[in-house]
């Protein structure tokens, strides 16, 4: 039972974690952030490996929901991303 609970943590701390790396892609744009922007931005000046790997993590899951595109360096949101976006707003 309790590693039950630790995947459920696990799972409501990475959307978390994708929550806030959209709203801070989405916030900016259309400025483009790299990788290591987004997570300075995000985390600070010296975050440490844990934090870094989670928004990695978050960035590369985004993308692979069709929410962010790597595009060569920069980190940016998708088309769906930023018309929903926009649904949001209305």
């Amino acid at each position: 039972m309790g590693g039950e609970d630790d995947s459920w943590t696990t799972k409501a701390a990475d959307l978390a974690t994708e929550s806030t790396v959209m709203r801070q892609v989405l916030a900016v744009h259309p400025i483009l952030l790299t990788l290591p922007e987004l997570i300075r931005e995000i985390a600070g000046e010296d975050p440490g490996f844990a934090e870094r790997d989670a928004l990695e993590r978050a960035v590369r899951d985004l993308g692979g929901v069709g929410l962010l595109h790597r595009q060569g360096e920069f980190v940016v949101p998708t088309r769906a991303a930023l018309h929903f976006s926009e649904l949001l707003d209305r």
